[in-house]
């Protein structure tokens, strides 16, 4: 199992051009873990794009109805105490946004602070550089 965060999940979903990593790495481990805000992040991104006019109606329902798909089948980690205080404490050490503190801090809880070995999937570079520096395993290389 691997933590996916949304920036991953959203390439997967949309088609970019990490999606052929992207669908490699999931090929090779079909477990998937999240962050509980994920589906909100993913969601705001998908309709944004259908605002602007750079996808259609029914694409953005059937993006939507894919990343269902997806968190329905994800282990999906929730918003803890345990999370927002890990959340505050990558914040302290590490250059990031609230949202992507909250999605390492949740991958954080959901490896039990322990990363050495296990995979983060992720494009954002800060958030990759940050999960690296905790330990983890960034994906795709």
């Amino acid at each position: 199992m691997r933590f996916w965060d949304t920036s991953a999940v959203l390439s997967l979903l949309l088609g970019q051009k990490a999606t052929s990593e992207l669908k490699a790495v999931l090929s090779s481990d079909e477990s998937v873990a999240v962050w509980w805000g994920m589906k909100v992040e993913a969601a705001s991104a998908i309709w944004r794009l259908r605002r602007t006019g750079e996808i259609d109606a029914p694409s953005a329902s059937r993006l939507m109805t894919r990343l269902d798909a997806i968190t329905a089948a994800a282990y999906e980690v929730q918003p803890t105490e345990e999370v927002r205080a890990t959340a505050c404490r990558v914040l302290r050490v590490h250059e990031l946004r609230a949202a992507d503190a909250l999605q390492l801090g949740a991958g954080l809880v959901w490896a039990e602070h322990h990363p050495t070995g296990l995979g983060f999937v992720c494009l954002d570079r800060r958030l990759r550089e940050a999960a690296e520096r905790e330990g983890y395993s960034v994906l795709p290389t």
